[in-house]
C-alpha cells in the first residue's frame, strides 16, 4: 500500500503541497505566550461565512437491523447521500468508551516531546506513518501553511502505528476494524437501494482488501481564526469518510452553494460521501466539499477514518447503472492512480480531479 500517495492529502482545491519543515510543531508555536497574531506563512483569508442548519440529515443506524424499519432506513441513507452528500450517524454501535480511548491515545501522541515525534515527520507522501504539516499552493498561486498538526496512518489492508503511546495500537486496531465494517454496511445499504447485487459490489470494489487510512488533526487555538485555516475546501477520495471530534466543532460542509456548520450530538459520527462512491453510483451520490476552520478559544482535535475501495480496484460507474442511465457519466480509473492524480494533478484549468473524471456531452 506504500504506492498510495494522495489519499491522505485529500486537498482537491490545491495545485501542490510541500512538506512543512519545522523544529517545533504548531502546538508548541501556538502555546507560545507571545503569539498575538498569525505568522504570515499561515495567512489564508478566503473563508465565506457559514450558517447553522437543523436540516442536515441524521441517520439512526440501528434501524438497519430492524426488519420493520430497514426499508425506510436505507431509503433515508440514499437520500442523504444524494441530496447532501453528508449525514450525522447515531446509534452506530461503536462504544463511546472506544471512541474516547482513541481520542485520548491520539492526544497523547501529540503531547509527546517534539524529538520523539520527529522520527515520523513526513519524508514522502507514501509513508504509511507520518506526522507534521505541509504548505499548499492554490491555483491563484497563494501559498500558505495549514493551521494544524496531523498524524496519518495506513491501517488496512496492512496496519501501521507509531510505537508510542503503546495504547494507541490496541485501541486503533479495534476502532479501524469496527469503522471498516460500518463503512461496508453503509455501502451495502446504498447499493441495495440501487438494486446492485452485494456480490457484484464486493467484486468490483474489492472490499476485502479495502484501503483504509486513519488521520488525526490537531488544531491549536488561533489568535486570528479569520486569517488561517485548518484544511481548505476539498473533497475526499474513497467511499465514505468518518469523523469524530473532541467536542469542539470546526467542520463545515457546502450545500447548494452555501457553507454550513456541521454540528453533531455526542457519540455521533459525521459521515461524508467520497469521490469513488459518486463515480460508482454514476453521480447519484454526491461527494461533498468540506473544510476545517479554527477558533481562538479552544484546541480542537478531529479523528478521521477514510474508507476506500482496494487500491487495485478500477472504479467506474456500476455497469447496471450505466445500462439503466444509457451511458456512463464518469471515466473509470484505478483507485491508487486516482489518489496519486489528486495530489500531483489536483487541478487542471481550475478543475478538481473529480470534475476531470466527468464525461460531458459534446
Amino acid at each position: 500500500m506504500a504506492s498510495i500517495t494522495a489519499a491522505d492529502q485529500d486537498l482537491s482545491s490545491i495545485n501542490s503541497y510541500q512538506p512543512f519543515e519545522y523544529d517545533t510543531g504548531l502546538k508548541v508555536l501556538a502555546d507560545s505566550s507571545n503569539l498575538k497574531a498569525v505568522p504570515s506563512k499561515f495567512n489564508y483569508t478566503n473563508q465565506p461565512n457559514a450558517l447553522t442548519s437543523d436540516s442536515i440529515p441524521v441517520i439512526d443506524f440501528s434501524a438497519l437491523t430492524d426488519p420493520d424499519q430497514r426499508s425506510k432506513a436505507i431509503h433515508d441513507i440514499a437520500r442523504a447521500c444524494q441530496e447532501w452528500g453528508f449525514f450525522i450517524l447515531v446509534n452506530h454501535g461503536i462504544p463511546e468508551e472506544l471512541m474516547n480511548a482513541v481520542s485520548k491515545a491520539t492526544k497523547e501522541f501529540f503531547d509527546l516531546p517534539e524529538g520523539e515525534k520527529k522520527q515520523y515527520e513526513a519524508k514522502s507522501a507514501s509513508d504509511p506513518i507520518k506526522c507534521g504539516n505541509f504548505n499548499v499552493t492554490t491555483t491563484s498561486n497563494q501559498t500558505f501553511t495549514l493551521w494544524r498538526d496531523y498524524l496519518k496512518l495506513y491501517v488496512h489492508p496492512e496496519f501501521h502505528c507509531p510505537l508510542k503511546p503503546k495504547v494507541l495500537r490496541e485501541v486503533l486496531l479495534e476502532y479501524s476494524e469496527r469503522t471498516r465494517k460500518l463503512a461496508r454496511e453503509l455501502v451495502e445499504a446504498v447499493s441495495e437501494t440501487l438494486e446492485l447485487e452485494k456480490q457484484y459490489v464486493d467484486q468490483v470494489l474489492k472490499l476485502h482488501s479495502s484501503f483504509q487510512m486513519f488521520a488525526a488533526n490537531f488544531y491549536p487555538p488561533c489568535p486570528q481564526p479569520d486569517q488561517a485555516i485548518g484544511i481548505p475546501p476539498h473533497t475526499d477520495p474513497g467511499l465514505f469518510t468518518f469523523l469524530i471530534h473532541n467536542g469542539v466543532a470546526g467542520l463545515q460542509i457546502q450545500h447548494d452553494g452555501q457553507w454550513f456548520n456541521a454540528e453533531s450530538p455526542r457519540n455521533s459520527i459525521l459521515v461524508n460521501v467520497a469521490d469513488q462512491l459518486e463515480i460508482f453510483t454514476n453521480g447519484r451520490c454526491k461527494s461533498v466539499m468540506h473544510r476545517a476552520v479554527v477558533n481562538s478559544e479552544r484546541e480542537r482535535m478531529s479523528i478521521v477514518v477514510a474508507n476506500g475501495p482496494s487500491s487495485e480496484a478500477v472504479v467506474g460507474p456500476a455497469a447496471p447503472l450505466v445500462k439503466r442511465d444509457g451511458r456512463a457519466f464518469y471515466r473509470p480509473m484505478k483507485y491508487e492512480e486516482y489518489v496519486v492524480s489528486q495530489l500531483t494533478k489536483s487541478r487542471l484549468d481550475g478543475k478538481p480531479i473529480l470534475e476531470q473524471m466527468k464525461i460531458h456531452d459534446d
